[in-house]
This record gives structure tokens, C-alpha cells and sequence, in this order.
């Protein structure tokens, strides 16, 4: 309204458009989402899957074995393994007309490892069959997870690890000034020139505690198939404490054969 009341209008100040800074900011794609999304679009499948989880025992399996493990034709196997290699999850090796597959490395047996632990008790049903209980039983008890010691044996030896000062568990695992000389008078060598964590947590999925891994892990394990204290059974990642490894674990850190079984 002017001086003589008369209403006008006000005047509209025309602001050129320009981008709203903050939408842009919400609307800019992390750059590590593509590569997120392709790794969890490579394990969202169901023979993908059952594939990473038998090489969890750390061996090189042929595409047949993996084939006839996962249920399906050796064609269609063929087709997953290229896109896990392909995707680095696997590694391959080919020795004549066998082709031999593998975890790439402790990185991603971890990742599956970790991923199974979170499903596994919604996963848990009764077994069908005798001898799948008695498979369930044997990997309960004692089996590997990748390169390391898992189930009640894994368990009880990281325990036993703990009690005797010779790994800390308080702020994450870390083995202690006594237990890098308990390795050494064990004559267990710990290779500790890469990357990888001398110990590390592995959330283990039967027992819902963690066990030791990492290269003390792996270490100890590879000691204990090498010297006999524990055998391979079955054709999962099952092992089992023979009569050496018995005297030798407890012996070595008083480990009783109630603990084992």
C-alpha cells in the first residue's frame, strides 16, 4: 500500500535457479556403493553361498566336488564359480583338465564366517537323517573355520589360552609377552611380516563365543594337523583329538578330555 492507501502488488526480485548444495549433497552416491552392492549381489545366491561355505575349510576344492556338494549340474556350477573369481572372492588354480578353487585369502573366509554366524540360529532346523546329526555333531565338536581351530575344541583352547595369561580377551584378542614365548617353546612359528592380525575374535556360529584366529590361530592349527594332535573326519570341515592330541593339549595347557568331547 503507497502513501495515498492505494494497495500495490509487491515487487518480485527474480533469483536465477541454482542447485540446492544440501540435495546435492543427499543425493551424491557414496563411491564405495557400487562395489558394496556387486559383493552382496555375488553372495545373495543360494549355490554361491553353499560354495563359499565348504571352501571354509580352507582346501582347494575341483568344480565337481563343489558341483555335487551344492546340488547342481557341473555347468551351472561352472557359471557361479567364474563370476565368484571374477569377483575376487575366489581363487583359481588349474592343474591338467582339474580346475581347483579357493578362498582368496583370510579376508573373505572372515566375511563369510562372520555372515554365518549372524543366520545360523535362524537357519538351525533338526536334522532329517542319522548320519546328518552325526555330521552336526562332529562339526559342533570340533572343526576348522578356514585356517583356524572352531567348535567346542576351538573354544576350549582359547579359553584355556586365557586363563593361563597367555591371550587377552579384555580389549580385543591380543596374545601377551607369555604367550608369544608359550608359541615359540610350543615350536610353533608365527609368521608376523604381513598385514594380517596376529590374533583376532572370530565369532564362532555353534557355540556363540568368540575363538581365537588370526595368524596365531591359523598357526596352531596347521601345528595340530601337521604333529597328529588332530585328524580331518568326514568330508566337511570336521576334525577330531586323537590320543597325541590329547596328551599334548593338556599338557600343554591343561586341557581335559570332558572339554574335548
Amino acid at each position: 500500500m503507497d502513501r495515498a492507501g492505494t494497495w500495490r502488488a509487491p515487487t518480485v526480485r527474480r533469483v536465477p535457479n541454482r542447485p540446492c548444495r544440501m540435495l546435492g549433497r543427499m543425493t551424491s552416491k557414496d563411491p564405495q556403493a557400487p562395489g558394496l552392492a556387486a559383493l552382496a549381489g555375488l553372495i545373495a545366491d543360494e549355490t554361491r553361498a553353499a560354495c563359499l561355505l565348504a571352501l571354509l575349510d580352507g582346501r582347494a576344492w575341483t568344480a565337481g566336488e563343489l558341483a555335487r556338494h551344492a546340488g547342481v549340474a557341473a555347468s551351472t556350477l561352472s557359471e557361479h564359480l567364474g563370476k565368484l573369481v571374477a569377483g575376487g572372492l575366489l581363487a583359481e588354480e588349474r592343474q591338467g583338465r582339474h580346475r581347483y578353487v579357493r578362498l582368496a585369502d583370510a579376508r573373505v573366509a572372515q566375511l563369510v564366517e562372520d555372515l554365518a554366524a549372524q543366520v545360523a540360529p535362524a537357519a538351525a532346523r533338526r536334522p532329517r537323517t542319522l548320519r546328518e546329526a552325526g555330521a552336526g555333531s562332529a562339526m559342533a565338536r570340533g572343526r576348522t573355520c578356514y585356517d583356524h581351530l572352531a567348535g567346542r575344541l576351538g573354544i576350549a583352547v582359547t579359553d584355556a589360552l586365557t586363563e593361563r595369561g597367555l591371550l587377552r580377551q579384555d580389549t580385543g584378542f591380543a596374545l601377551t609377552d607369555a604367550g608369544l614365548d608359550w608359541f615359540g617353546a610350543a615350536g610353533i612359528s608365527l609368521d608376523r611380516r604381513g598385514r594380517r592380525p596376529l590374533a583376532r575374535a572370530c565369532l564362532d556360529w555353534t557355540e556363540r563365543r568368540p575363538h581365537l584366529a588370526g595368524v596365531a590361530g591359523a598357526a596352531l592349527c596347521r601345528h595340530a594337523l601337521d604333529t597328529g594332535w588332530c585328524v580331518r573326519i568326514g568330508s566337511e570341515r570336521a576334525v577330531k583329538v586323537t590320543p597325541a592330541g590329547e596328551h599334548a593339549l593338556a599338557g600343554l595347557l591343561g586341557i581335559g578330555r570332558a572339554a574335548l568331547g
